[in-house]
């Protein structure tokens, strides 16, 4: 019988299967971070057990950590304490930890640091206390967010209780033009179908525009699958992902590696397998995408005019789309090219990657950010960081007038000082913009790297294929 991607990893995990009953599914990597693991930590130790597969978990600090400059005392209490707790937690559980302390050189955020390491693989299922573990779908594994029961639930069985999602392909025809990236395509998705299109499915992005992206541009429009409404997201494995994978820390060496090898080749959807469902964008006609409301969906091309209320049908809706201009103080109508902003932030687990700081400088270089704007710049990991500055991205940054910052997920959550104030504007290639997502009465346009440069320089939004 022809399967689908995920009908094969899902089937090859399967533990046990009572009749109309969650599966029983293993899990191949766990990670955790200090803020949604404590709470199933502390249920371990009052049940008196240890994390069954350390092996098989590994920890980090991203969430909470200032990324000011790692030699200043950190100020916040609940940040020392979920530090503290993580450390003591790791060390009770032999769980290997890249903090801010141990095996510093390798901290980041959670969903850079797994597939630099090479623990990421295709086949695999994996699973964090965050949303955003879609991100490792990339390289045709199945990732998904777990709730603090659940890690707990993982951390003493190596197992997920888990009902079985339906399949969705998300086939992307074409080519991206200059100027236009993943953020684009996965924004652009979003912005057609609508935050709920995916509930109830796993995604499966297909099509000639996937195959032709680079894994770090796979991981940013898997990353944001969530945002989509769907479980997960993943792209069948090719040699793309073999070459990223061979040689990393963890990956297989050897023969394993032939073997694992001949495996992940099997992988891909079978010729004639179905979907239940299917979804199209043309990356031909895509332009570079902006979001204007208050969730990822309510996007649309940089020129587009933000939405009017009165040409919506649906009450719900309208009342909706009313509401989100309220809060970002926006009309109907306008585009919103030329629109003032306070701060670019350029970072996270959807763009901290190289390959988008290097998009960013290729703008930056030679150039000065306007004054009026503050731009923050903050490295997904410590080996981006090495890198990048290995190849001087860091002294096009603060040349041109930018922060150059320490690796953690920043003011994608404002949980450690990064924030916006109270009515302030960002432009940000994070990959959410809930009401107080990056500061309580913050205003947030999710965007591309090369948009949030453009943006930088010109102090207002803008269209970077106009300085490319």
């Amino acid at each position: 019988m022809a399967k689908t991607l995920f009908q094969k990893i899902w089937d090859a995990h399967v533990v046990a299967q009572e009749p109309d009953s969650p599966a029983v599914l293993y899990i191949d990597l766990h990670l955790v971070h200090e803020v949604t693991s404590p709470q199933a930590f502390a249920g371990l130790r009052r049940r008196g057990i240890k994390a069954r597969r350390p092996d098989r978990t590994f920890a980090t600090m991203d969430h909470g950590i200032p990324t000011s400059s790692r030699d200043l005392p950190i100020v916040d209490e609940l940040v020392i304490k979920q530090i503290a707790q993580l450390e003591q937690n790791c060390l009770d559980n032999d769980i290997r930890l890249y903090g801010i302390r141990q095996n510093a050189e390798k901290q980041g955020i959670v969903h850079i640091i797994g597939p630099e390491l090479g623990l990421t693989q295709p086949g695999m299922t994996i699973v964090c206390g965050d949303s955003h573990t879609a991100t490792h779908g990339a390289f045709g594994a199945l990732g998904f967010g777990i709730g603090t029961s659940e890690v707990e639930m993982v951390l003493s069985t190596q197992c997920l209780l888990q009902r079985k999602p339906r399949t969705m392909e998300v086939k992307i025809t074409g080519a991206l033009r200059k100027g236009v990236t993943a953020k684009d395509i996965i924004l652009g998705i979003i912005a057609k179908y609508g935050v709920g299109a995916g509930t109830g499915y796993v995604f499966e992005y297909t099509g000639a525009a996937i195959k032709a992206l680079t894994m770090e541009e796979r991981m940013t429009i898997c990353n944001m699958s969530i945002e989509g409404g769907s479980r997960a997201g993943m792209i069948a494995p090719d040699d793309t992902t073999f070459q990223y994978v061979a040689g990393r820390e963890y990956a297989p060496k050897g023969a394993d590696w032939e073997k694992a090898l001949a495996n992940w080749r099997t992988l891909p959807t079978d010729e004639g397998a179905g979907y239940d469902a299917t979804l199209t964008l043309d990356a031909d006609a895509l332009e570079p995408m902006i979001t204007y409301g208050t969730n990822p969906g309510m996007g649309v091309g940089i020129n587009a005019p933000v939405p009017d209320p009165a040409g919506l049908a649906d009450p719900s809706q309208r009342a909706a789309l009313q509401k989100a201009l309220s809060y970002m103080a926006l009309e109907p109508g306008r585009p919103l090219l030329g629109h003032p902003v306070d701060v670019v932030f350029i970072g996270s687990c959807t763009n901290g990657r190289l390959s988008d700081l290097r998009e960013a400088a290729s703008l930056l270089k030679g150039r000065r950010v306007n004054e009026a704007v503050r731009v923050m710049v903050v490295p997904g990991s410590a080996s981006v960081k090495r890198q990048a500055e290995r190849e001087g991205l860091d002294k096009v940054f603060l040349a041109a007038g930018a922060e150059w910052r320490e690796p953690g997920c920043s003011m994608c959550i404002a949980m450690n000082g990064d924030e916006l104030r109270p009515g302030q504007y960002a432009v940000s290639t994070s990959n959410r913009n809930f009401e107080g997502r990056q500061g309580k009465g913050g205003r947030t346009f999710l965007a591309s790297p090369l948009t949030a440069a453009a943006t930088a320089i010109a102090g207002v939004v803008a269209d970077a294929r106009s300085l490319l």
